[in-house]
C-alpha cells in the first residue's frame, strides 16, 4: 500500500484544479469567467510541471500560455462582445457530437494508458530517467539554423502582433458605425 505523502496530496489538489477548472471553463456561459478558469487550467498545468521537476516546461506554461496566449484571448473577447454577455445558446445537436468526441478522446487516453503505459512507481525502473541539457534547450530555441526555433519564433510573433492590430481595427471600424 503506498503511503500518503506531501507530494500525493499536492498531485491531487492540484489534479482537481486543472479538472475543475477545465470543466468550468467549458460549461460557463460568461466568457470572461471561461477565460480566468482556463487562466487557472494553464497554472494548475504548471504546477503539475514543476512538481515532475520540469522547471523549463513549467516556465513555458506560465509565460507562453497563461500569460501570452490567455491574454490574446482576453483581448478577444473585450474587443469583440461586451465582457458581461453570455454566449450564444449551443445546439443540442451540436452538444451530442461534442460529446462523441469527448468519449471517443477518453476512449483514446485510457487505451493508450493501458496498453503502453508504465505504471511503476520506483523511479529506477522508468526508462526517461536521463537529465536533459538545459543548455542544448536554450541553444535550440534561440538560435538560427537547421533545427533551431528563433525565425519561427519570431515569425509567430509578428503574425500575433497583426492579429491584435487586425482586432483593434474591427473593433473601431464597429464603434464608428454605432456612433
Amino acid at each position: 500500500m503506498e503511503l500518503i505523502t506531501a507530494n500525493n496530496i499536492i498531485f491531487a489538489l492540484l489534479s482537481v484544479v486543472v479538472l475543475g477548472c477545465g470543466l468550468l471553463s467549458v460549461l460557463t456561459e460568461k466568457l470572461m469567467h471561461a477565460a480566468f478558469y482556463l487562466f487557472l487550467t494553464l497554472v494548475g498545468v504548471a504546477g503539475l510541471y514543476l512538481q515532475m521537476s520540469y522547471d523549463f516546461l513549467a516556465a513555458a506554461q506560465l509565460s507562453v500560455y497563461a500569460g501570452g496566449i490567455l491574454m490574446l484571448f482576453i483581448f478577444a473577447i473585450v474587443l469583440v462582445h461586451k465582457i458581461g454577455e453570455n454566449s450564444e445558446h449551443v445546439r443540442m445537436g451540436k452538444k451530442v457530437w461534442a460529446g462523441i468526441a469527448a468519449f471517443c478522446g477518453i476512449a483514446v487516453v485510457l487505451c493508450t494508458m493501458f496498453l503502453f503505459g508504465n505504471f511503476s512507481a520506483d523511479p529506477s525502473t522508468d526508462q526517461f530517467t536521463e537529465t536533459v541539457n538545459m543548455e542544448l534547450i536554450g541553444r535550440t530555441l534561440l538560435g538560427t539554423g537547421k533545427h533551431q526555433y528563433l525565425l519561427p519564433f519570431e515569425a509567430t510573433g509578428i503574425l500575433l502582433l497583426a492579429c491584435i492590430i487586425g482586432a483593434l481595427v474591427i473593433a473601431n471600424k464597429e464603434k464608428e458605425d454605432k456612433e
